[in-house]
């Protein structure tokens, strides 16, 4: 995955934040060399010397009194004036329906696209130049979605849902998480934003839509059965298949992603079935129980599972 990084902004939004941070850090350099240059002097001048008379003091000067608070004055109004600029953006909760919902679970999330009926997880497609109002909610405890290149943070709060904008200025892989700490496995509750031309993106929604194909090599096909005959069905949904539940993450294109257990591991054949062999070895506390397959029960089951692009 690549670095979580919020100095390098894809998004109009994030430029703004990026802008008013590259401005407060000067506005404080300034002020630190300010102070800096002020005690060095001061040591210097007033230091001490044999025979010397104090310096003057100038307790009780209005004058100087009226400056040293009216400087700090004018800084943090000119701060809090462009802090209010950087978030003066519309509210995404006055859209008439949310293009995406993300739903942090205890540790991947969700994203469905109400208009089009897609589901994922873990793997969040965008189309490139448009801004997409997101739905944020939370299926357990309090989650923070954020991907630091495309928009601000946002906590996932149960019961209440929060909204934001997020936008791709360019084609790419900006990797997110959760960024509020959440349990066990905070640290591996990660994600990719995956941005694409909207014909690109077009392509892809409509390749999510279409249900899982049979299989037809003979050990994928025992995988299935394996599948469909263990209580896997009581908590993924496949399309196409008599699994429509969504206690877990949606495998109909599992194969399809780039990743699974939410980041913890790169989405091979041998990955894969090392999560099967023992989930809770790999990614200690997630909600998959280990089911003490058979090595020949975890082949069928990988190879099964392979077929769902």
């Amino acid at each position: 995955m690549n670095v979580l990084t919020s100095l390098s902004p894809g998004s109009q939004d994030v430029q703004a934040i990026d802008r008013l941070w590259m401005i407060s850090i000067a506005i404080f350099g300034l002020i630190f060399l300010f102070v800096t240059g002020l005690i060095v002097f001061s040591l210097m001048k007033y230091r001490w010397r044999e025979g010397e008379p104090d310096p003057k003091q100038v307790a009780g000067q209005h004058t100087v009194e009226m400056v040293w608070t009216a400087i700090p004055l004018g800084i943090v109004t000119l701060l809090f004036l462009l802090t209010i600029k950087t978030m003066s953006i519309a509210d995404p909760t006055a859209a008439p329906a949310p293009d995406l919902v993300i739903t942090g679970h205890q540790w991947w999330w969700e994203a469905f696209y109400p208009k089009s009926g897609v589901i994922t997880a873990n793997e969040i497609h965008l189309p490139t130049g448009k801004s997409l109002s997101v739905r944020l909610d939370a299926a357990d405890v309090l989650h923070e979605f954020w991907v630091a290149q495309l928009a601000r943070k946002m906590t996932t709060v149960p019961g209440h849902p929060n909204h934001i904008w997020i936008e791709a200025d360019t084609a790419g892989t900006y990797p997110g998480s959760c960024s509020e700490f959440c349990g066990t496995e905070h640290a591996w509750m990660r994600f990719t934003v995956v941005a694409q031309p909207p014909a690109e993106f077009a392509a892809w929604e409509q390749a999510q839509l279409q249900p899982s194909a049979p299989p037809t090599a003979p050990q994928a096909q025992q995988g299935e059965q394996i599948f469909m005959q263990m209580s896997c069905v009581n908590c993924h949904d496949i399309n196409g298949t008599a699994a429509k539940a969504h206690v877990g993450p949606d495998l109909t294109h599992l194969a399809s992603r780039a990743q699974i257990g939410a980041g913890i591991l790169d989405n091979t054949p041998e990955n894969l079935s090392r999560w099967l062999r023992d989930p809770q070895a790999v990614k200690p506390g997630v909600e998959m129980p280990n089911f003490e397959f058979t090595e020949d029960q975890v082949t069928a089951l990988t190879a099964y599972l392979e077929t769902l692009r």
